[in-house]
């Protein structure tokens, strides 16, 4: 029964391919669903129909393969056409960056022990003054000392950093 729609649906494939093989495959895949679907018990009212759509549906996703894939290949392009990386991924900035983390985290280390546990405890692990004063044994107006001292800390490394730079 559904193959007598066979040549109608090749035609409509073909139409939109414009490549007789490649038209086939289509049709082939829209017959495979169907059958899958008729073996798994479903009811189908209109054969034609759900063949038509299938194929519709089938040539739509082709076609959005092939315009993900169609650009142009990097390896012949010049290299003023080459696209050019991000910014945070450019060289320059990556060695910037982990130059600033390494000066920082020195910083942060030149704490003192208490200094230094609190200012983690809270910038680091997220935890309030209270918490922090609870966990390290000591006053909240202690801990908001040590934070403030490691904030400061960080701080002049961001100024002496920003005085270097061009």
């Amino acid at each position: 029964m559904v193959a007598r729609y066979y040549r109608e649906l090749l035609n409509f494939c073909l139409r939109s391919l414009k490549d007789r093989a490649a038209a086939a495959d289509v049709v082939q895949e829209s017959y495979a669903r169907f059958l899958s679907m008729q073996r798994a018990g479903q009811a189908i009212a209109e054969p034609r129909a759900l063949l038509h759509q299938t194929a519709r549906r089938l040539l739509i996703d082709g076609h959005r393969r092939r315009a993900v894939r169609d650009h142009d290949e990097l390896d012949i392009l010049l290299e003023t056409q080459q696209p050019c990386a991000p910014a945070h991924a450019q060289p320059e900035e990556i060695y910037a960056y982990e130059e600033y983390a390494t000066t920082i985290a020195r910083a942060i280390e030149a704490l003192p022990p208490r200094c230094r546990e609190a200012f983690i405890l809270n910038r680091f692990d997220g935890l309030s003054h209270q918490q922090v004063a609870d966990q390290m044994g000591i006053s909240r107006n202690m801990v908001a000392q040590h934070i403030m001292r490691g904030v400061l800390a960080c701080k002049a490394v961001e100024e002496r950093m920003q005085e270097t730079q061009p």
